[in-house]
């Protein structure tokens, strides 16, 4: 099952991780467009589908059709694991390599944002002084990294959830003898 979870954990974050590395080096010191978090989180789905594949892979060749909730909650969860280790250290590496400066590309982004809205002149030096607290967070890799991993491995979990939910119950997609 280890073997199972690294394979599947290395395929997973190097799925998440190159697209989101590249967007990076790519785009430099600018935020991608707007779209640019929605293909985020559909590159994560693609990447936790192994999380499906893997499990049930689990129950069907090594485990003679049959899997338990919890077992196979476990494979999610190390897959979920390892690729949002290799996803985070993808973005460390990105932002190393380009010397990005994502956080003051962002809070820019968040105060021309605001000033479009019509927001008030307090609400936006409020908002500029919380982007200074996070700017001088975020400079922190122990700040800094744990923000990352928390971006991604939520999906993992909850594909974990559904994907064990699913291949518990032997009927679904069961195993095809020839």
């Amino acid at each position: 099952m280890g073997k199972t979870i690294l394979k599947y954990g290395l395929i997973a974050g190097i799925i998440a991780g190159l697209p989101m590395s590249y967007m990076c080096i790519a785009s430099k010191d600018e935020l991608p467009p707007s779209w640019g978090m929605l293909v985020g989180y559909l590159t994560m789905l693609v990447a936790f589908s192994t999380i499906f594949i893997a499990i049930k892979r689990q129950r069907d060749i090594e485990r003679g059709g049959v899997i338990r909730f919890w077992p196979a909650l476990g494979i999610g969860l190390g897959i979920s694991l390892i690729a949002s280790l290799i996803y985070m250290l993808a973005w460390e590496a990105a932002m190393a390599m380009t010397d990005i400066d994502f956080i003051a590309a962002y809070s820019q982004a968040m105060i021309a944002e605001q000033k479009a809205k019509g927001a008030s002149a307090e609400a936006i030096a409020a908002l500029s002084a919380e982007m200074e607290t996070l700017a001088v967070n975020y400079a922190n890799p122990l700040f800094r990294m744990p923000m990352t991993f928390a971006e991604i491995f939520p999906v993992g979990v909850l594909v974990s959830l559904v994907s064990a939910a699913l291949l518990c119950n032997r009927r679904f997609l069961p195993v095809v003898r020839r």
